[in-house]
């Protein structure tokens, strides 16, 4: 059966409310990456409690191996989760100031996107500016850490001009 053919009542998928931003009025507060660590502690607890089962109930009918192989995975997540969880200090409008005085022009048109980098997931603003001139003469892109606030890496040309027949 198809998602048109449900009835309203019987579709349960929805994005939490802090990801929602429809019908939101004021400023959007994009959600922390420090949220990663509250699924780290339960992936530990879990992980704990198998390590517990299977030193103990080893010899039992429903306690295996599998029991130690589980744990060592959900170790390894719950690391990662809790290494990842960055807490953003930079929001797009500290990143947007950042990316013009890096570029080194008056900034027109700017866009932020939230992106991660490397292997631990830092968190880091994408910003693209262009020039304040009609129609743009220069662009950028900008990498701002949103750790730290530091650019990481820009690069600004000259913007084409396109033109389009119609």
């Amino acid at each position: 059966m198809s998602d048109a053919a449900l009835p309203d009542d019987d579709v349960r998928d929805e994005l939490p409310d802090d990801l929602n931003a429809a019908g939101y009025v004021g400023p959007y507060e994009f959600p922390d990456n420090s949220r990663r660590r509250k699924p780290a502690i339960l992936y530990t607890l879990v992980a704990l409690t198998c390590v517990v089962l299977w030193a103990t109930q080893r010899d039992s009918a429903l306690v295996n191996d599998g029991f130690l192989w589980a744990a060592i995975l959900l170790g390894l997540v719950a690391l990662f989760s809790f290494t990842s969880g960055w807490r953003m200090r930079v929001d797009e409008q500290q990143a947007l100031v950042a990316a013009q005085g890096a570029v080194g022009f008056p900034v027109g048109h700017a866009s932020a996107q939230q992106v991660w980098r490397g292997l631990r997931s830092r968190p880091t603003w994408r910003v693209l500016v262009y020039s304040a001139e009609e129609p743009p003469r220069r662009r950028g892109l900008v990498l701002v850490d949103a750790v730290d606030g530091s650019v990481k890496e820009h690069l600004v040309q000259e913007n084409p001009i396109e033109e389009w027949d119609v």
